[in-house]
């Protein structure tokens, strides 16, 4: 009973904490932290102790496989390289220099385990980075890049964090034998995905065959696919994040939804956004509810000679040292990569030094280093205490919020003005495929009447005034996107005309059908298929007004 209602307190302060972050205008991710700190305060705060193995399992696959469906497939496959060289690249790099840092920085922290942390620390943060970068100042390749990275690096850096730990455990480290398992865990977790998603596929299209099949039995296979990825590769000893993520990246493009009838479309869409936000809200608080406990306890290798002072200036160095390394990788990759178009004479885009320093300062940590840090072995194989357990999980901790704070507040001033004035390329895009999409439906409904006329020698009147009134539709359409000024005005102002008649006959049935319910003409279930019909239209059109 007492998990039911925790359960229910945390959805209830994710639900609270959508509403307050627009009214404090803070990033909602410090917002749901902070609520978790504050739940977790002692005398009478909630506390609650996390498997990191079930937090990994619960939160992390359909997150990463939502944000993989959603990422712009083109525009990461085009940037592949910097992405790769930040999600692998930067990884390695972050784990030398970090590791090394720390150990001179805390010399009580072993550099093996300095090592680990660094690992663990690598992977930035998809649901952090989406929430806290503003996609409407900073450059979109960057935004690109930032997503991909963060798509990717949680496989390299945990498989590396193993690897550490392991050689702490048994005292010997072999970089063939983690290389070889490296490239083992990226390759059957790729596939687990793969076969994650063509078994996902079948099963939609055996229910297909079934018939009759409630909608809601194929959202749920939905649902499962990321979960059976992540365990799929994980009995394997593979990487289930890579697993979840290339289910998510294929899922777009390798034609599963076709095998989904519209009813289900609709209701897997919906739940997978509300699903996406619950879990991103919940994760935080939970991420809070641990953070007064881990930061209340200041372990004694980190208080030294200033038991306050200190361990706040080693959790700052520490994070400026992991922006500081981002900086130096991003500006070797930027440089590299201009001598090499430079070499094969083509055009370079290299980034200036304020988008260097915003792709540094967005590389902020959360969920996934918290997890990965708390499991970490209590003892040694002899029975001793695994060393500096607390002083590396601290330091995480810390880490993290001090990650989030600055790039709260320090990013919205870089990014300040990136993005020069006019029109964003992909609302130009979108365009100009609804004026392609649109001209495709008039030559298609005149072909319609053309047939029509041609087998029966005169085009039916009813024909002709439906093929008239959808055809003058879609060329509205079309004028709202011209691109001359005046014909998108007038053509907008028809359509705002046209929306405000739809929505009041909307209104209008609304209402006609709860007074047909309350007089008792129809039945509940009557009232609700219709009224789901009317909602579902106005929210159609009112998507479309937010649009435009």
């Amino acid at each position: 009973m007492q998990v039911a209602i925790f359960i229910l307190i945390v959805l209830v302060f994710v639900a609270v904490s959508g509403a307050l972050a627009r009214l404090v205008r803070v990033p909602l991710p410090v917002l749901q932290i902070a609520i978790g700190a504050a739940l977790a305060l002692p005398v009478r705060g909630l506390h609650v102790e996390i498997d990191p193995e079930l937090f990994l399992l619960v939160f992390i696959p359909p997150l990463l496989f939502s944000d993989a469906v959603t990422a712009p497939k083109r525009e990461l496959l085009a940037l592949r390289g910097p992405i790769l060289d930040l999600a692998i690249g930067l990884v390695f790099f972050t784990i030398v220099g970090f590791g090394y840092a720390l150990h001179w920085l805390v010399p009580s922290v072993p550099l093996v385990v300095a090592f680990a942390l660094a690992a663990v620390l690598s992977p930035t943060d998809a649901v952090a980075v989406s929430s806290i970068v503003d996609k409407n100042v900073v450059p979109a390749r960057l935004m690109h890049i930032l997503e991909g990275e963060s798509l990717l690096n949680d496989a390299s850096g945990l498989v590396m964090f193993r690897f550490a730990v392991a050689a702490v455990l048994t005292g010997s480290f072999s970089f063939a034998a983690a290389s070889l398992t490296f490239l083992y865990a990226v390759a059957i977790g790729i596939l687990a995905g793969v076969v994650a998603l063509f078994v996902a596929a079948k099963a939609l299209q055996l229910l297909n065959r079934i018939g009759g099949v409630p909608a809601e039995a194929q959202v749920l296979v939905m649902v499962l696919l990321p979960f059976v990825a992540y365990l799929g590769a994980e009995h394997f000893g593979a990487s289930g994040i890579l697993a979840a993520v290339t289910a998510g990246m294929l899922t777009g493009g390798s034609g599963v939804f076709r095998f989904l009838g519209v009813s289900a479309r609709m209701q897997t869409m919906s739940l997978w956004t509300t699903l996406s936000f619950v879990f991103n809200g919940a994760l935080f608080i939970l991420l809070g509810l641990q953070l007064p406990d881990i930061i209340g306890n200041v372990p004694p290798g980190l208080s030294g000679r200033y038991p306050v002072i200190q361990p706040i200036l080693t959790v700052l160095a520490l994070t400026l040292c992991l922006i500081g390394l981002r900086f130096v990788w991003i500006w070797i990759g930027d440089t590299t990569a201009r001598v090499l178009a430079r070499l094969r004479k083509r055009k370079s885009e290299p980034f200036g030094l304020r988008i260097r320093l915003a792709g540094s300062v967005a590389g902020v940590r959360g969920a996934i280093t918290l997890a990965g840090i708390l499991s970490l072995p209590l003892a040694m194989p002899d029975g001793s205490p695994f060393p500096a357990r607390d002083e590396v999980i601290f330091l995480a901790a810390g880490v993290i919020i001090c990650s989030l704070a600055i790039a709260s507040l320090a990013l919205p001033k870089i990014a300040h003005g990136l993005v020069e004035p006019g029109e964003d390329p992909g609302a130009a895009e979108e365009r100009l495929a609804r004026v392609g999409a649109a001209k495709a439906a008039i030559a298609r409904i005149e072909n319609m009447a053309a047939a029509e006329d041609g087998d029966e020698g005169e085009v039916p009147g009813a024909l002709l005034a439906a093929a008239d009134s959808i055809v003058a539709g879609y060329r509205r359409r079309i004028a709202a996107s011209d691109e001359a000024d005046e014909a998108r005005a007038e053509a907008r102002e028809a359509g705002r005309m046209e929306l405000e008649l739809r929505l009041a006959g909307i209104e209008a049935e609304r209402t006609a059908v709860r007074a047909m319910f309350r007089s008792r003409e129809i039945n509940d279930h009557t009232m609700r298929a219709l009224l789901t019909e009317i909602t579902l239209t106005e929210a159609l059109l009112k998507g479309w007004q937010a649009r435009k």
